[in-house]
């Protein structure tokens, strides 16, 4: 059912992508929809304040295993997104969505196949994965 809806959504953005279809024009829109991303959050701390980022060094146990490095590490997040800044976020998500489905249209790539392939990786590896 999930990869029917991932093929759907690819496949509606394949049928509503008109002006940019150009590689080119893709990965500029993409990267330009994920500066967005970054400056809803952003604004969502600045300008909003339901939420506060408090960068530190990470710090663990010397004798942490990585379950207990996992459990010990902060997203230095604090307070909650307000329902204003959630839409916005997940609005600006999507955009950036659409334009990931539109590259992987653009290079003949199935997402689902994508997400499939780096899940049973995720799967394989589990704590050793290091994602970056």
């Amino acid at each position: 059912m999930k990869d029917l809806l991932c093929d759907q959504f690819q496949e509606t953005v394949n049928e509503c992508l008109i002006r940019h279809r150009s590689v080119l024009d893709i990965l500029a829109k993409f990267q330009e929809s994920n500066a967005r991303v970054n400056r809803a959050l952003t604004k969502s701390v600045t300008s909003c304040g339901c939420i506060e980022i408090h960068g530190a060094k990470q710090r663990y146990p010397e004798d942490a295993t990585l379950e207990q490095m996992r459990d010990h590490a902060k997203d230095h997040i604090t307070g909650k997104l307000c329902d204003h800044c959630r839409e916005v976020i997940e609005a600006e998500i999507g955009n950036h969505l659409f334009y990931l489905a539109a590259l992987c249209n653009v290079l003949d790539l199935n997402l689902y196949d994508v997400m499939l392939q780096e899940h049973k990786k995720l799967t394989a590896l589990g704590l050793f994965n290091f994602a970056d």
